[in-house]
């Protein structure tokens, strides 16, 4: 944003931004130069614009993230429940390869459809085979069970690594954790802090459910409380808040790890402007 000045004696407050692809450019007029005896009052009127736009912004974003639900659910409700059925077979097969490859998970995507399909093992670590079984289990189960505690994301974690990481699965952990240069919260805070974040979810049912989705998936995250498996677990979390309040879901793609990765690193503000473009780009189609 810039002050610019029109015919030496107007001033305007000028904001440009990229949508779509192309750069938009708002003014908005502040009023005579000789009305403002310094920058302080003139920044401080252009920064009252800069707050309008961002409110104008806001609410037609959320339009936007409203017609994408609408007609999600138009399309939705006409399928057959079969047809429903399968749909969410692939879409838990998709979500599963990609959040477990993002973890390093060696199992290729045709290979979780038959693990999940035809119950074909390949030859792969029996860790990776045992956590697509398990994961895909827990995310439709996930689809049925609209509640969210402290308690159901313990036992995602449990079902999930029951079998590969039986000394940590199903508990918060008891010591420090760091993820690359990022230290995690204190154990000791750790319950917490889950369960002021399972507060936040509860309380903030007027805020647009992709940004909570965002919001809750990142705090989660900043959180870490699992030792292992908290990609996964919050990734599962972001979706259970979308699919409950009637948005379609979001899959993370392996091959956008890094942008993802990156866009914990703007703080959490960052995230949720990089989560909603990710949002945006992937139902596009459902705008129109």
């Amino acid at each position: 944003m810039r002050i610019i000045k029109k015919d030496k004696k107007y001033l305007y407050a000028k904001h440009s931004f990229r949508k779509n692809g192309k750069v938009i450019t708002k003014e908005k007029y502040i009023g005579k130069t000789n009305n403002f005896l310094n920058q302080e009052e003139r920044m401080k009127k252009a920064n009252q614009f800069m707050e309008e736009w961002r409110k104008e912004s806001k609410t037609e974003i959320n339009n936007t993230l409203e017609k994408i639900k609408n007609n999600f659910q138009a399309e939705w409700t006409k399928l057959p429940e079969s047809i429903k059925e399968k749909e969410l077979e692939e879409i838990s097969t998709a979500f599963t390869y990609n959040t477990n490859a993002i973890e390093g998970s060696t199992i290729t995507l045709e290979e979780t459809r038959e693990i999940i399909h035809d119950k074909i093992s390949p030859n792969k670590p029996l860790r990776d085979v045992r956590e697509t079984e398990a994961h895909s289990k827990v995310f439709l189960e996930m689809l049925k069970n609209k509640e969210i505690t402290n308690e159901i994301l313990l036992n995602w974690h449990r079902q999930i690594f029951g079998e590969t990481k039986s000394d940590i699965s199903g508990k918060f952990r008891e010591y420090l954790i760091r993820v690359g240069s990022y230290l995690a919260p204190d154990w000791q805070e750790v319950k917490g802090l889950m369960n002021e974040l399972i507060l936040f979810i509860e309380n903030s049912k007027k805020m647009n459910p992709v940004e909570l989705s965002a919001r809750a998936h990142y705090k989660f995250e900043r959180i870490h409380p699992f030792g292992d498996g908290n990609g996964r677990i919050g990734r599962i979390l972001m979706n259970h808040i979308l699919w409950h309040n009637n948005y379609p879901m979001l899959i993370i793609e392996n091959k956008k790890k890094r942008q993802y990765y990156k866009a914990f690193n703007k703080g959490e503000d960052g995230f949720v402007t990089y989560f909603i473009k990710r949002y945006l780009a992937v139902h596009k189609k459902r705008i129109k």
